[in-house]
């Protein structure tokens, strides 16, 4: 088995236990932490991530760049690729620890009026804590990117599986011992340290990884910025869509609301998760092709693949969940967190489109098209924020979900898939014709 579809299972199983361990690990957590401290957790992670903002989309830029040099046979130029990405996260690690500093001095500020006395001080340790993590993972970044871009799954997804199992078992004694929520993030950012630990072996011990950091190359730099800034857009837009509803309905309703819109968010992402899994084994392979030969018919056919397979698997899980999801989440849960399953529903099936062509968004990327999706996202991300804020008053995490679900309805189906087409020169049609034709058996 090769290392592609290695690692296509081992994600799989990944997934599956990570599904299984969040299901089972789930219940306990909410039961240790209580509703409002899940949701002050939540919140604060929420907050967190857009710190992770400070890397400008230089993480997914690397494959592309590192692709034309390799089809080259261009050693020293990967070597000088790696000093320069190592660099640019070193600096980008030390603007984030800056940052954080101002985001945690100003915590109350930004938790806003809604949370306790006790809500807010905790609040200030879980950001310190989950900033000095994030400050610390970002130099690593080059070397996840570089054992990716070597295809070397199986490496990659083992560890996975092994954080999937450990890190639970690990918290949950944290847990009964009544170290809450700030135990919880502490032992999670210790385990990340030593996966970093982990990568940065297996690239110097395995991958000979090569480093030069000799006359740096600033017309590279600059080109990588202007690819990397509608990148960055792209991830900024996600951390909206995703995220932003946190922040909003702690605004407005407080932590217990944030609790529930995060039950049925984290159903969504494992929802969300199933769908991407293949289309990340995929991005090496679409880099060549676009490098090398640049054949639509070529990528057409990987989206249509991949596609279909998706198709498979979503269909299954969103119809299960629609005639099963409320009962789930009633026993997984408790009848206090019941919205969770239409905020879940809502938020699962109108990205299920989107996520059938996760793999386009890795053509975009590698044929340098992505700017027009970046700008698309980005004024309907602001439109999301904008008629989610009354939503969230009227009708809470529900109306949250349903103005992001808007947003992806108009930009990820209607505009993308005019793009896609129109643009890029895929053959939509033929997409939706081999997809559909797996309906009459999902009926």
């Amino acid at each position: 088995m090769n290392q592609r579809k290695a690692g296509v299972v081992l994600s799989y199983i990944s997934l599956g236990l990570g599904n299984l361990v969040g299901i089972l690990y789930t219940p306990i957590m909410l039961n240790l932490l209580g509703k409002n401290e899940y949701g002050l957790y939540s919140l604060a992670v929420s907050i967190i991530g857009y710190l992770g903002l400070f890397n400008f989309g230089f993480t997914g830029s690397y494959m592309r760049f590192y692709a034309i040099r390799k089809a080259k046979n261009d050693d020293l130029g990967i070597a000088k690729l790696n000093g320069m990405f190592l660099s640019i996260f070193a600096a980008i690690a030390l603007i984030t620890f800056l940052a954080g500093i101002v985001l945690v001095y100003y915590s109350d500020s930004v938790l806003g009026s809604k949370l306790s006395v006790s809500e807010l001080a905790t609040g200030k340790i879980l950001l310190t804590i989950l900033v000095l993590n994030m400050c610390l993972s970002l130099p690593t970044t080059v070397f996840y990117v570089y054992i990716t871009a070597h295809e070397k799954f199986i490496f990659q997804k083992t560890i996975g599986i092994i954080q999937v199992i450990v890190g639970p078992l690990t918290v949950l004694p944290i847990l009964l011992m009544g170290y809450g929520s700030v135990g919880m993030v502490s032992v999670t950012a210790f385990l990340t340290v030593i996966l970093n630990v982990a990568n940065i072996y297996y690239c110097f011990k395995k991958l000979n990884i090569q480093f030069s950091f000799k006359n740096f190359d600033f017309s590279l730099l600059k080109e990588m910025s202007v690819f990397s800034s509608f990148i960055f857009l792209n991830v900024l837009i996600d951390q909206i869509n995703w995220t932003v509803d946190n922040y909003i309905l702690a605004r407005v309703k407080g932590t217990a609301s944030v609790a529930v819109y995060s039950v049925g968010a984290s159903l969504n992402k494992y929802y969300m998760s199933f769908a991407v899994i293949i289309a990340t084994v995929f991005i090496p392979q679409i880099n060549k092709v676009v490098a090398e030969k640049n054949d639509n018919t070529e990528l057409l056919g990987l989206m249509i693949k991949t596609g279909r397979v998706q198709f498979i698997l979503l269909a299954l899980i969103a119809s299960g969940f629609v005639v099963f999801g409320r009962e789930f989440i009633n026993l997984w849960v408790g009848n206090e967190y019941e919205n969770a399953y239409y905020i879940c529903l809502i938020l699962m099936v109108t990205a299920t489109i989107p996520f059938l062509q996760s793999i386009g968004v890795e053509i975009q990327k590698a044929k340098n098209k992505h700017k027009f999706r970046s700008t698309a996202y980005f004024m309907i991300a602001i439109v999301n924020v904008i008629i989610s804020i009354p939503l969230a008053k009227r009708y809470g995490g529900v109306g949250c979900a349903i103005g992001t679900s808007i947003s992806l309805i108009v930009g990820n189906v209607i505009i993308m898939n005019w793009y896609y087409h129109k643009k890029l020169g895929l053959n939509m049609k033929k997409f939706w014709k081999e997809i559909l034709s797996l309906l009459p058996a999902l009926i």
